[in-house]
């Protein structure tokens, strides 16, 4: 049985930082890329990060490029989302997600719960 399970997730202020940890079943990430993906109120769920199985090859999102370091550690069954500079439009409920490739929302096939992350001051 897959599960991911979020947490990390808070308040804090405009440019402060978080860190997001996914906890992944034993060897979902041998076999997945794993994504964070996040939905803010009246929003649909948008593609934040994702880390490739095989090779490590990470991708973001403009908004978060140069600001948020998606990283796991394999031996932990671990993938974390540190998010530095925080800005209100990241206000949002985070949630890790494994699919057979990093992409849309529609191609992951197992999520977590979420978290939710409010920056405001």
């Amino acid at each position: 049985q897959v599960t991911l399970v979020e947490s990390g997730g808070g308040w804090v202020q405009p440019g402060g930082s978080l860190r997001l940890s996914c906890a992944a079943s034993e060897f979902i990430l041998d076999y997945y890329p794993i994504g964070w993906f996040r939905q803010a109120p009246g929003k649909e769920r948008e593609g934040v990060s994702c880390i490739t199985n095989i090779d490590g090859i990470t991708y973001y999102t403009h908004s978060v490029k140069g600001r948020f370091t998606i990283f796991r550690d394999n031996g932990k069954n671990m993938v974390y989302l540190q998010m530095n500079n925080l800005r209100l439009e990241d206000t949002a409920v985070y949630y890790c997600a494994a699919g057979p490739y990093c992409s849309g929302p529609s191609t992951m096939v197992y999520w977590g719960n979420g978290t939710l992350v409010t920056v405001s001051s």
